[in-house]
């Protein structure tokens, strides 16, 4: 059985919105982990939106992939075509895509998905749309 994209905008629209309302803290929106804040400044690709906490600088997209065979921790892609490899794997994987602010530390996780596993060289497997 394959598990179905998982989309976590509309969790994210509460939450700044909740942010903006005062009903939520900075410290409790700006706590992103060390580690996801390097893999931000590293390999981040670019989202194109303004941080909807802070507004200083454009967030990034940040991915790990998560499978038989990779660290515990996953796997953060550094470029794009590692990316494409993990998702065409014959073993399935799990991808979590992270909006990061690296100015502000704010952090949400948009979406999971699947990837690899039967069928993925065919094509198209694990392909995800642009937000």
């Amino acid at each position: 059985m394959h598990e179905a994209r998982v989309d976590y905008r509309l969790v994210r629209d509460a939450v700044i919105r909740e942010f903006r309302r005062g009903r939520i803290g900075a410290e409790d929106v700006r706590d992103a982990h060390p580690e996801l804040m390097r893999a931000a400044r590293n390999v981040g690709r670019p989202l194109g939106d303004d941080c909807p906490i802070c507004g200083v600088e454009r967030t990034v997209l940040v991915t790990y992939v998560f499978g038989a065979g990779l660290p515990a921790g996953g796997r953060c892609p550094g470029s794009a075509a590692e990316l494409e490899r993990l998702r065409r794997r014959s073993d399935p994987v799990l991808c979590y895509d992270v909006e990061v602010c690296r100015s502000c530390a704010w952090h949400h996780l948009l979406r999971k998905y699947p990837a690899g596993g039967q069928g993925a060289r065919a094509g198209g497997a694990g392909r995800r749309e642009r937000r």
